[in-house]
């Protein structure tokens, strides 16, 4: 997360928003989100655990927690691109730069 928030002009440069959510709770947000000094919205997947983690097909059942997945959508909400990565792999940002600039004008 702290990547994104480095990078968040860039994302301001393809006219992009950048939105992080995760199956913890909204408080939990509330403390990372502040002790990291973030400058874009967390979302929670708390409760029904997992549900949108699910519809995109990057919640795991068995530990109760969601895969580091990024998607980007272009202005009509059709995901343009995306990828899911084991937990233990940080997926970086050179590939949503790469998909937001492949986005039509």
């Amino acid at each position: 997360m702290a990547l994104y928030n480095e990078i968040l002009p860039e994302f301001h440069g393809f006219n992009a928003e950048l939105m992080g959510i995760s199956v913890d709770g909204v408080w939990c947000h509330a403390a990372f989100s502040r002790d990291h000094k973030l400058h874009f919205p967390l979302l929670t997947d708390f409760e029904p655990k997992g549900a949108v983690s699910r519809l995109y097909g990057a919640f795991r059942d068995r530990e109760g927690v969601s895969e580091s997945a990024l998607f980007v959508s272009d202005k009509n909400g059709t995901i343009s691109w995306s990828y899911v990565s084991p937990i233990a792999v940080n997926p970086g940002a050179d590939g949503i730069l790469e998909a937001l600039d492949s986005l039509p004008k």
